[in-house]
């Protein structure tokens, strides 16, 4: 979708917003008050999208896609450091980091909230739009199906972190008990899957292909989006099969011949590109609230807060495999010269940085035009070929781990059984997607992340604890005795 469209759309339609906080630890009060009365002046094709539009602008927040998230995706992993200077606590970035975080931890909260405020916003969506009927059909059928995709992407962020949570399909009724009840009590993962399975498989239905949306409406979810998602939602729940059905229909895409390309504002959107959060720098846009300024280097010669910086395991990783291409286009290090000819002098404060993250066009300031990758053809091949191995066709996921690595300059994997092939592909994953969100998730879900976090320092992640993150404790105050804690905490 355009990037100015977003921010446009989105200031248009939240310009009365109530930004008062709700009582409710889940914000389950509409987005804007929308009298049945006044519905009438959302009634036509601007209207609807701007539904729709409010949604993606939620992924622009600080709290939905910046330091909560980066702390809880790549500083608790092995890829990342706290960073920053030792007395930067960066809220609790410093516990999360050590694996000491409770139920208080702020970094929870924000996890949680933000993503029910998003998911509200789809619920809006889902039950306005169909009374639009000034508004085109064809229209509205697609703005449904990107509300359905966005909605299932915040549970399935929400399942990942947290297991069973509250099923809030609908906006709630204030004072009707049954609404309330819903908001507070947790229903159990297997119930949250199933639900983002139909959310994807509706939004399946209505999306169109990427490339059927006109250059305005770049950005937007597509029909490959959805099916990359429910292949990626399948491969967390083990269905082997069903994973590699729905890779197959992600169709219409290709690999982008040099990795760094990737991540400039040239590559954004390009054929290896599934789904991404789109941002706008400079003043007049808006970015993903400081998400590279949070990441940028830190001292002299550099421009940001230096958090989330690389671990030295991480660039051993991609050395040890003969991986200098995508290790040099995904960490940035003392004395070294950028793609586009910034030098990072040898006194910048911290060893490595995330270059994933930066902006050339606006690298000092807090609006930048970085995209997050969310989903790339590159992971679609990844879980074909894991998904492949563990349905015992070991000789058909071999040549997909290798279109990775071709891509990377290394050479094809010497794994050839299941066991190795398996191995090789969870490293794939971690030396091809860091930085974009899923390393913790990966550990947790292969059942690398106690011996992973012991090599990284000698952290101590509690099997049978850390697997899930608290719940924060407001909600469960809030819920009072609706929904229980997460066991070891």
């Amino acid at each position: 979708m355009n990037k100015k469209y977003i921010i446009t759309a989105a200031i248009v339609f939240f310009g009365a917003v109530n930004q008062s906080c709700s009582n409710d630890f889940i914000d389950v009060s509409p987005t804007e008050n929308i009298p049945e009365s006044g519905i009438e002046i959302y009634n036509n094709n601007e209207g609807a999208n701007s539904f729709v539009t409010a949604i993606y602008a939620k992924f622009l927040d600080w709290n939905m896609s910046t330091f909560a998230w980066i702390g809880v995706t790549s500083i608790v992993s092995d890829d990342a450091d706290k960073g920053s200077s030792p007395g930067d606590t960066g809220s609790d970035k410093d516990i999360l980091d050590a694996l000491n975080f409770t139920p208080s931890t702020p970094s929870f909260k924000e996890l949680f909230a933000s993503n029910y405020q998003g998911i509200n916003r789809a619920n809006q969506a889902l039950k306005y739009i169909p009374q639009l009927d000034k508004a085109d059909a064809d229209l509205r059928a697609r703005l449904m199906g990107e509300a359905k995709f966005l909605r299932a992407f915040m549970y399935f962020t929400l399942v990942r972190s947290f297991g069973g949570v509250p099923l809030v399909d609908h906006v709630p009724v204030a004072g009707n008990a049954e609404d309330t009840n819903m908001t507070l009590t947790r229903k159990t993962k297997e119930e949250i899957y199933a639900f983002i399975e139909q959310d994807l498989l509706d939004a399946i239905d209505a999306l169109p292909e990427k490339s059927s949306y006109p250059a305005a409406e770049v950005g937007r979810a597509s029909k490959g989006a959805a099916h990359a998602l429910l292949a990626k939602v399948y491969l967390y729940q083990k269905k082997w099969q069903q994973a590699v059905d729905q890779c197959n229909l992600v169709t219409g895409y290709s690999l982008t011949p040099n990795f760094i390309d990737i991540y400039k504002v040239s590559g954004e959107n390009n054929a290896e590109s599934i789904f991404e959060i789109q941002g706008s720098g400079g003043t007049a846009g808006r970015a993903i609230q400081q998400y590279s300024q949070v990441q940028g280097a830190r001292g002299t010669t550099g421009w940001g807060w230096g958090f989330a910086t690389p671990t030295q395991g991480l660039y051993d990783a991609y050395t040890a495999e003969g991986d200098t291409l995508r290790r040099d286009a995904t960490i940035i290090h003392k004395d070294m010269i950028l793609y586009d000819g910034y030098h990072v002098g040898p006194n910048v404060e911290n060893k490595y940085y995330n270059y994933k993250a930066y902006s050339s066009n606006y690298r000092d300031q807090a609006s930048t035009d970085t995209n997050i990758r969310y989903l790339r053809y590159a992971e679609v091949l990844l879980i074909k070929a894991e998904a492949l191995n563990e349905l015992g066709q070991t000789g058909a996921a071999i040549p997909l781990l290798n279109q990775v690595r071709e891509r990377a300059g290394i050479a094809d994997t010497a794994a050839s059984s299941q066991a190795t092939v398996r191995t090789a592909i969870w490293k794939e994953r971690r030396l091809e997607l860091a930085f974009e969100h899923d390393r913790w998730f990966d550990l947790v879900r292969t059942g690398q992340a106690q011996s992973a976090m012991a090599a990284d320092g000698g952290k101590n992640f509690i099997v049978g604890k850390h697997e899930l993150f608290p719940l924060p404790q407001d909600f469960i105050t809030e819920a009072g005795g609706l929904s229980a804690q997460n066991p070891g905490y």
